[in-house]
């Protein structure tokens, strides 16, 4: 977010972390008249905040969850632009990082996690073997920006670009193809062999499991300072013997024991280095619902929709905490 300068006074916060209220707030709920620019990161909108005393009229840069600029990218030129004023650059006001934009404020419990992991392990499903008698799809892009949210929560798959056809009935037969997909979701199988396969899928699928258990993205630089996979992170956590403490703290309290262990286990099973060794969507589809079945009813889970707000619209990428 950043203001042209004026011959008026520095801003007393030099970086000022605002609400995504705020935002809305300073335009009109991102309206779409309020659009001054748009590049390969999102939009710029126009608005109008305060600051300290003042009115002031700033640039808010929105990025797009589809941008290539990830969050490392965002915290760098956070980082950056707090430590630059001169009189012919923009004054840098401060950021948004609300990250629970998409879910109303209010992250999702856990059993509402585990409902929409089985509605898109089932879309994933449906698409390995039940498009058509010859052919199944590889999605080649899975990942949890990829999967939207309805108006009654249920799961839906995104975003086709990158998906390839190939055999039905055959499990071992792959595409030899470029390797395109998503870093930190990517298989390794299909990054060093060009070797598609409906596997490669259940390897994405498995990140946003880890994701949807541990609130975190599945690139972030913060997670350890030699690792910033996800992936790699959570398995060498469970190793330690440290499962419980990588559970997201909103829903620590509320997830049963033996779910716990059957979900993590899943992931573990998904991120296999051997395809082969991989279950299919098919037999992941079984294993979230007898997670989910497994799930300790006695345990308090918010069970109205209300407690959550008005649910996301289907325009909105999912978010997941």
């Amino acid at each position: 977010m950043s203001a042209p300068t004026s011959s008026s006074s520095e801003s007393p916060q030099l970086c000022r972390q605002f609400t995504f209220s705020e935002v809305q707030l300073a335009t009109r709920n991102l309206d779409e008249s309020f659009v001054i620019g748009c590049g390969g990161f999102g939009k710029v909108y126009k608005g109008t905040i305060t600051n300290g005393p003042n009115l002031s009229t700033v640039a808010i840069k929105r990025l797009d969850s589809t941008s290539n600029q990830g969050a490392s990218e965002f915290w760098a030129e956070v980082n950056m632009l707090s430590n630059l004023r001169h009189c012919h650059l923009v004054s840098f006001i401060g950021y948004c990082n609300d990250g629970l934009e998409m879910i109303r404020q209010t992250p999702l419990s856990w059993v509402q996690r585990l409902t929409i992991c089985i509605g898109a392990a089932r879309g994933l499903e449906y698409l390995h073997t039940g498009t058509g008698i010859k052919h199944g799809v590889v999605h080649r892009d899975v990942k949890s920006s990829n999967i939207l949210l309805d108006d009654s929560w249920e799961a839906k798959i995104s975003d086709f670009g990158l998906s390839k056809i190939c055999p039905k009935n055959r499990q071992t037969t792959y595409v030899n193809t470029g390797v395109k997909g998503t870093f930190g979701y990517l298989d390794p199988d299909y990054f060093y062999t060009g070797k598609l396969t409906r596997k490669s899928d259940v390897y994405a699928f498995g990140v946003v499991l880890f994701e949807v258990l541990c609130g975190k993205r599945a690139v972030d630089s913060r997670i350890n300072e030699e690792h910033w996979g996800l992936a790699v992170w959570a398995q060498e956590s469970i190793k330690e013997g440290r499962l419980k403490q990588i559970v997201d703290t909103s829903i620590r309290g509320s997830v049963s024991p033996k779910c716990l262990k059957e979900f993590a286990q899943l992931a573990k099973q998904c991120l296999h280095k051997d395809p082969k060794q991989r279950p299919t969507m098919a037999k992941v589809v079984v294993a979230l619902e007898s997670t989910l079945a497994l799930q300790d009813n006695n345990i308090l889970q918010p069970t109205s929709m209300n407690f959550y707000g008005p649910p996301p619209t289907f325009k909105y990428k999912n978010q997941f905490f």
